[in-house]
């Protein structure tokens, strides 16, 4: 139930391609259900845990998060090559996710982000009736809808 196209993100990676890699910092990610579980895996290796924002709105997961580093004085820097300043990346979230059960932990540079199915969406057995069972069934439902 996640969106696999982001026309933004295929913007970004068109244009990243002729004039060399893009200096906005990027947060990979792998997404993946598992059961009745939406999985999201974001890499985010040296990043302190309280720098890290999720939220959620309407259809969309946004993920926030900073990294910094300043040589001390006296550093003679020798190679800098990491990304450092805010990263953001959002989700969009198809309809028949339980957005209100979200959950997030952040282990060994990867934060794991699990989106339960909704009650909803889930599958689920239709009694089938016959005969007279179907007639005041049909009956019950026209009835309910009138009033």
């Amino acid at each position: 139930m996640l969106t696999r196209f982001d026309p933004f993100r295929e913007f970004d990676r068109v244009f990243e391609r002729p004039w060399g890699p893009s200096r906005q910092p990027t947060m990979p990610l792998d997404a993946y259900r598992h059961g009745d579980t939406y999985v999201i895996n974001i890499d985010l290796p040296g990043f302190d845990p309280a720098t890290i924002e999720v939220t959620t709105e309407k259809d969309v997961l946004s993920v926030k998060a900073e990294r910094s580093w300043q040589p001390v004085e006296g550093d003679e820097v020798v190679a800098a090559e990491r990304t450092y300043g805010q990263f953001f990346r959002q989700v969009f979230l198809g309809g028949g996710l339980d957005t209100e059960n979200i959950n997030a932990s952040y282990d060994d540079g990867v934060l794991m982000i699990t989106i339960p199915l909704a009650e909803r969406a889930k599958p689920r057995k239709v009694e089938i009736g016959h005969g007279a069972e179907r007639r005041e069934s049909i009956e019950a439902n026209s009835t309910a809808s009138d009033s």
